[in-house]
């Protein structure tokens, strides 16, 4: 018991040298672990790949329809239950410059991009790395270049909110 007692230590004062709260890295490893746990039951129950997009193309073409709409409503009731039951926080109160047509535009090119490299970051970054599939090492390794560039831009080059 002294060993996970020690790691637990060594990350709390790990992610707060990153000026990282120490309940959200533990909120944050719990829900990694529950998404691993999920997606290793999933494959191993019904071999099926955990990845959202997947499962929604999959849902909307007639295959395993049972399956994939118990799933994709697990996700959505998720975030129903959350925005339920906790206060808001400061981001989700505070106004931003972000309209609901730049949100749709990004979720577009978010579907667009989903296409190009057949998957999302969840099919792709927690099964498909999980494989050691090269495809998916590549698209996630891409997933986060793209991601990182798209706020330096954002918060040096544009002017954004840092």
């Amino acid at each position: 018991m002294a060993a996970p007692l020690r790691l637990l230590t060594f990350l709390v004062n790990f992610v707060s040298c990153w000026g990282m709260d120490a309940s959200a890295a533990i909120y944050a490893l719990v829900g990694g672990l529950l998404i691993g746990l999920a997606a290793s039951l999933l494959l191993l129950t019904h071999g099926r790949i955990a990845g959202v997009s997947g499962m929604l193309a999959g849902f909307l073409g007639g295959d395993a329809r049972g399956l994939r709409l118990s799933f994709l409503a697990g996700l959505l009731s998720v975030g129903v239950v959350v925005a339920l039951t906790r206060e808001p926080s400061a981001a989700s109160t505070s106004g931003t410059a972000a309209s609901l047509a730049l949100f749709g535009v990004g979720g577009f090119l978010v579907g667009v991009g989903t296409r190009l490299s057949n998957g999302c970051t969840s099919g792709h970054g927690v099964c498909g790395n999980a494989r050691l599939s090269r495809r998916s090492l590549i698209a996630t390794a891409t997933f986060i270049t793209t991601g990182a560039l798209t706020v330096f831009v954002v918060r040096h080059l544009v002017g954004g909110a840092s």
